[in-house]
């Protein structure tokens, strides 16, 4: 394309034109919203959605998706045009993989890239990943050893050439899934929204007349750096360390951290990290650098869009065979367990350096359960078996409290970092025969401060009529919950158990009795502040609002009262049952 002037027509120019894409990306993610079999696309928003230039670099992600998914496949398309140059493709094409070290750590997210072409010329390409509800194996859950356990791995191949599908691959993927409509309707869904990706290019270009995306890519992705760069260098520069511990499988894990701010990079090295897992919650390096990122950059460049550019001066390294940097074959089908907790643990660093502190700890770490039903496992826990029962396998994705920020609470029962929405009750239910015996906040859950960590949730669900569930647990913050920042206090710790009072561990495979159910005591944010710093009158609408027990507030108003050296006897009445 022709030089043009810089002026500041030609900027507002490519400022629409920037705009645009961002839009054609979304029509893109809505696309496989709308067109998506499983209930983690359709409702969760398990996904991701981007447009990348003919060298493999995103140049704009969609606003729906998941910053795992997302900043995974920023990293993945160079993969797929070294097994198939773009110069060998064409229209119609499209190519797959579930690799979990070329896309997003584990098997059950698929990642479809299809070229776009205008007027007989590749121009760009289209990327897209789901989290489907089921890849065979053992499940998302974090028992396998081996990667080998944990489903059926699809390598970099064609999923459809010139439009027409790979049928012998589709067969092999409805061999060896246990919902094989909703899995292969998810497959064609990833095409489709890539279709409708080129198509809304294609309008684009033509309207604005331009040939090529290479003007406007190189505008986005050096203007994305640059503005990074000038975010990081408002940061003092330094070496800022810290550590978080989790529970871990069999024996607490230590994700620890050293972040280098300098004048135009920020570098997390995570050496000190523990080794890996013998159990699936291991954490590719590919996904280990999606949530570092993302946790740095929600605090230092929020505003700046996700794009190569941005993600460039943001970097990190781990040790070969730690937690966060495992080879082939680890198993690391629950990586989120740990992938979840890393912006927290950047949070840690950035608090140290950022100018009125940053949120506390949260939940982080999402609880999303896989459930099975079926005659095998009424036969797993013994007695009568009903063969006609049919098997089934769904997933839920719940979240606790997120950590209280500098100047406001934490949010209740949301998903941070891992950006999914809380699927409906009505829409498990829907799809698969459980019961939700009860679902609400979880009073008192959020860490006290001068701003409480939001409450996580209660949930109690069982099988329907009465029949048995298998669930495969991975749930984080037990035995070392949320922390607060600046004197705020812990987070409540998450709980599991029956409600029939029998014992059930937090991860790997346990079973629900038939007519039991288990109960899910989803873990509360930490609080940021001194609880003396709190206004007693917040505290007594937190308490009419139903956000903290009359306990927790009286202790609260004792501990505020103290510190200004006052006593309001009618104010703590009012906390008091009649």
């Amino acid at each position: 394309m022709p030089s043009r002037p810089n002026t500041a027509l030609s900027q507002i120019h490519m400022q629409i034109m920037w705009s645009r894409l961002i839009a054609v990306v979304e029509e893109q993610a809505q696309t496989l919203v709308r067109t998506a079999f499983s209930t983690s696309v359709r409702e969760a928003g398990d996904l991701s959605a981007g447009v990348f230039d003919r060298d493999g670099k995103m140049l704009a992600q969609a606003v729906t998706g998941t910053p795992g998914h997302v900043n995974s496949m920023a990293a993945a398309v160079k993969h797929f045009l070294a097994a198939f140059p773009l110069d060998t493709m064409k229209a119609g094409d499209h190519y797959i993989t579930n690799d979990p070290w070329l896309t997003c750590g584990h098997l059950h997210d698929l990642t479809v890239v299809s070229p776009t072409f205008l007027r007989g010329e590749p121009v760009g390409l289209f990327a897209s990943t789901v989290h489907v509800v089921d890849i065979g194996g053992l499940g998302m859950g974090p028992d396998g050893r081996q990667v080998f356990e944990e489903g059926l791995a699809i390598p970099l191949m064609p999923l459809a050439r010139e439009g027409r599908f790979n049928d012998d691959l589709m067969r092999i993927i409805r061999a060896n899934v246990r919902e094989p409509l909703q899995v292969e309707g998810d497959v064609y869904a990833l095409a489709a929204c890539n279709d409708e990706g080129s198509r809304r290019l294609i309008e684009m270009m033509e309207e604005f007349g331009i040939a090529n995306l290479d003007r406007l890519g190189e505008h986005v992705i050096e203007t994305s750096r640059l503005a990074t760069i000038e975010a990081i260098g408002k940061l003092t520069p330094g070496k800022y360390r810290n550590s978080v511990t989790m529970d871990g499988y069999d024996r607490p894990l230590t994700l620890a951290a050293e972040m280098t701010i300098s004048g135009d990079n920020i570098h997390v090295d995570y050496t000190g990290t523990s080794p890996a897992s013998a159990f699936g919650i291991n954490v590719v390096m590919n996904y280990t650098l999606a949530y570092t990122a993302f946790g740095v950059k929600c605090l230092v460049a929020p505003e700046v869009p996700n794009n190569a550019g941005s993600l460039a001066p943001i970097t990190a390294s781990a040790p070969d065979g730690c937690l966060l940097n495992v080879k082939r074959p680890r198993a690391v089908a629950a990586r989120h367990t740990v992938g979840h907790m890393l912006p927290d643990v950047a949070f840690g660093c950035l608090h140290q350096v950022m100018a009125g502190g940053v949120p506390a700890e949260g939940a982080s770490s999402l609880w999303n359960p896989q459930i099975y039903g079926g005659a095998d496992v009424q036969d797993e826990l013994g007695g009568a078996t009903n063969e006609e029962l049919p098997a089934f396998s769904t997933v839920i994705f719940h979240c606790g409290g997120t950590g209280a920020r500098p100047g406001k609470d934490g949010l209740d029962v949301t998903a941070f970092p891992s950006g999914v929405r809380t699927i409906p009750v009505e829409a498990t239910e829907s799809i698969a025969p459980v019961i939700f015996r009860r679902r609400e906040f979880r009073e008192g859950s959020g860490g006290a401060g001068r701003h409480r960590g939001g409450l996580g949730q209660v949930i109690e669900l069982g099988g329907a009529d009465g029949n048995p569930i298998a669930m495969l647990c991975n749930f984080e913050r037990i035995n070392n919950p949320a922390r607060g920042r600046d004197g705020g206090g812990l987070g409540a710790p998450g709980r599991v158990s029956l409600v029939s009072g029998k014992p059930i561990r937090s991860k790997g495979r346990q079973s629900v009795p038939g007519g039991d159910f288990i109960r899910l005591e989803l873990p509360g944010g930490g609080g940021f502040g001194s609880p003396a710093e709190r206004d007693p009158d917040q505290v007594a609408a937190d308490v009419a609002d139903g956000l903290i027990s009359r306990e927790a507030a009286e202790r609260d108003y004792r501990v505020a009262l103290a510190a200004n050296g006052m006593v309001d006897h009618a104010a703590t009445a009012r906390l008091r049952p009649a």
